[in-house]
């Protein structure tokens, strides 16, 4: 029968000082992770939403002054004529959404699948309206969705919910490739082909299955994958370079900074101050917003989404052939570092490793050559 061995009563044990160090460094890694995702979600507002407001000058400029009284600084009205003008705004992603009173009485035209929360922001500010009009009257104002999300998912809950599986698939991919994969050329081949089948099989599930998706299946899978491919990379490159200390950094940038500030459950301007411009900057909020131009739009407003999405890449690449050269370097000048000593030792009457001695009978010394 197997005995266990006891364990040793004399192990040494970690003095106090340092659980207490464990227990302050645990605590404020809590308290950051707390506030990444939960600042952005409980501070949310609306400030600076463009929407467009349809109808004779006269009538646009009151509505625009009530909504600058109700929500003083929300919005970022553009004045257009009728309503064709403000369709072509919302298609063309210029706006969120419009007020049409063109017709008199207040309309407020919707695109779901920009921003849910957009959308009903602007469908209570509209019902607060037509009551102030209505004056005891029936205060219900027309709505109309534009762009909606399908059908299978009317809260764009997979959207939501993708920008965190697209920045972890980002980081265990440069933790598999820096651990399984040997060589700058053949992680970076390894990351690239690792987000094309990734976009194709997100963009399956997302669009086939979970049908969160519309547009072109080619489309969002290529949006998917430049998204992958820019995070992937640029962690990447950052771990080429700097080791551990990029890697860690590459993860705060995507997990802690660039998730939570995504906008992708609401939309990057209610994020609070500046936090919705930086989210953009970064993969996972441009990446969010490509996926939806892609799948809903046509495309229309992808063109900062992709600029910021290559950046990344082609950074990411950079600093993998910086990382890979300096250690080109570092493995070639080890050897010629060990040849230098050898010969300054040699030169200085030190000892050098030679041929092996053996004496013979009569105690001289007999240099025989060992073959390898």
């Amino acid at each position: 029968m197997a005995v266990q061995a006891p364990q040793a009563a004399d192990a040494p044990q970690s003095p106090w000082p340092t659980v207490a160090r464990a227990v302050v460094l645990l605590t404020a890694s809590i308290s950051v992770l707390l506030t990444a995702f939960a600042w952005p979600s409980v501070r949310s507002s609306v400030h600076d939403v463009p929407i467009a407001v349809a109808g004779p000058a006269a009538a646009a400029g009151r509505v625009s002054t009530a909504l600058g009284q109700r929500l003083p600084g929300g919005f970022e009205i553009t004045e257009v004529a009728d309503t064709a003008a403000a369709e072509r705004l919302i298609r063309e992603r210029e706006v969120y959404g419009a007020i049409d009173v063109s017709s008199g009485t207040p309309q407020v035209i919707t695109a779901s699948a920009a921003s849910a929360a957009v959308a009903q922001t602007l469908q209570g500010i509209a019902t607060a309206l037509g009551q102030a009009q209505a004056q005891g009257a029936d205060p219900a104002v027309a709505a109309r969705d534009l762009v909606a999300l399908p059908a299978d998912d009317p809260r764009g809950a997979g959207l939501a919910a993708g920008a965190l599986p697209l920045a972890m698939g980002g980081l265990l991919a440069v933790l598999l490739l820096t651990r399984l994969v040997r060589g700058t050329a053949r992680r970076v081949t390894g990351a690239l082909a690792f987000a094309i089948a990734g976009g194709l099989a997100v963009a399956a599930i997302l669009q086939f299955w979970l049908g969160s998706l519309s547009g072109a299946y080619l489309a969002n899978s290529g949006a998917i994958a430049l998204t992958i491919a820019a995070t992937s990379l640029s962690i990447l490159g950052l771990e080429s370079l700097l080791g551990y200390v990029g890697f860690g950094l590459g993860a705060v940038a995507m997990m802690l900074i660039g998730n939570p500030l995504s906008g992708a459950a609401t939309a990057p301007e209610m994020l609070p101050g500046w936090s919705g411009v930086l989210g953009q900057l970064l993969p996972p909020g441009a990446g969010g917003r490509l996926l939806r131009s892609t799948a809903f739009f046509d495309g229309h407003g992808a063109a900062h989404s992709v600029i910021v999405l290559v950046a990344w890449l082609a950074l990411g690449v950079v600093l993998c052939l910086a990382g890979g050269l300096r250690a080109r370097r570092a493995a070639t000048a080890t050897p010629a570092a060990a040849g230098v000593a050898v010969a300054a030792a040699a030169a200085a009457g030190g000892n050098v490793a030679g041929p092996p001695t053996i004496r013979n009978a009569a105690g001289s010394p007999t240099t025989r050559t060992v073959r390898r």
